[in-house]
């Protein structure tokens, strides 16, 4: 019989077997298993594809209940792997957040830290970007992007300065929405840019024409946000059962099955799923293990959520 395998319903089979598994460092690597990692093509580093995006759920404040399922997320998503972890000054205490959680878990030197500038003028953007490395707690960001490309001519010169300096290890560009995809594609073409972040999903398939062919021709590593498109996938697909032909790819739930879709292109170096809940995180990084789907797969998955 097939199990109706959404979030809740692992949750409930993970039960006091996965309470335990999650309070266990080894355990939690085995059961994601190795990461599937891929070069950065700038400098051929490698990086594992499962991130963590920060946005609204790492905005917790000091001393607050939920900070403890957060470090309890952090650590599950270091002990299975883990390394990349995106934030933004504009995500309220996020950056304060895993500063704080990293250092109690003497982690940061395991992480690979990404956040961004965002802001108008030279000195604003030198000011936000001092305070993103205090609140993160590290001398060394791996990853500073321009958000969304405010005043990008401006903090890209900067950007420059600081990476020779290093100050900064990657310096790159975001956005999340297919309105500036044709203005990201020319910006990858200068090949200014060591990554590129911008959304990406079996709802917002866009990218798919020409921006992820633009950012491979260009030699720039891709991050894809709003994964799950912002929740519409788990609501197309609440009380569902995942299909059998899943298990083809390793899947074991809606969520490595949206996952699964987006790292099944190689330009994808990295997806980074959001969540505060540690039984949530260490399913998505079980989508960063295993086969992944193949073209005539992947056509099969694009069918089944546009009948829904």
């Amino acid at each position: 019989m097939l199990i109706p395998f959404t979030r809740r319903t692992i949750l409930k089979l993970l039960g006091a077997a996965g309470t335990a598994l999650m309070m266990n460092p080894i355990l939690v690597k085995s059961a994601a298993t190795d990461l599937i990692r891929r070069a950065i093509p700038k400098s051929g580093e490698l990086l594992p594809a499962i991130g963590l995006g920060t946005y609204i759920v790492f905005d917790v404040a000091p001393g607050a209940p939920e900070m403890t399922e957060l470090k309890e997320v952090l650590r599950v998503f270091i002990a299975g792997g883990g390394r990349l972890v995106d934030s933004s000054p504009m995500y309220g205490r996020a950056e304060s957040a895993v500063g704080e959680l990293a250092e109690e878990l003497s982690a940061l030197p395991s992480l690979f830290l990404a956040t961004k500038v965002w802001t108008n003028g030279r000195e604003a953007g030198i000011e936000q970007m001092r305070n993103s490395m205090r609140r993160l707690r590290t001398r060394r960001i791996d990853l500073m992007q321009v958000h969304n490309l405010v005043d990008l001519a401006i903090h890209l010169k900067t950007l420059r300065e600081w990476k020779q300096a290093g100050a900064i290890r990657y310096l790159g560009i975001t956005h999340y929405h297919e309105g500036a995809y044709r203005e990201l594609e020319k910006l990858l073409a200068t090949r200014d840019y060591d990554f590129v972040q911008f959304n990406y999903s079996l709802a917002e398939r866009e990218a798919e024409a020409r921006l992820l062919p633009a950012a491979a021709d260009s030699g720039t590593a891709v991050i894809i946000n709003r994964p799950f498109a912002q929740g519409e996938l788990f609501a197309k697909v609440k009380g569902r059962m995942l299909p059998a032909w899943a298990a083809e790819f390793d899947c074991e739930s809606w969520a490595q099955f949206f996952l699964k879709y987006i790292l099944a292109q190689p330009a994808v170096n990295c997806v980074i799923p959001g969540t505060g809940k540690a039984s949530h995180m260490l399913d998505n990084l079980k989508a960063g293990a295993g086969r992944l789907p193949n073209e005539p797969q992947r056509r099969r998955m694009v069918e089944l959520i546009r009948s829904l």
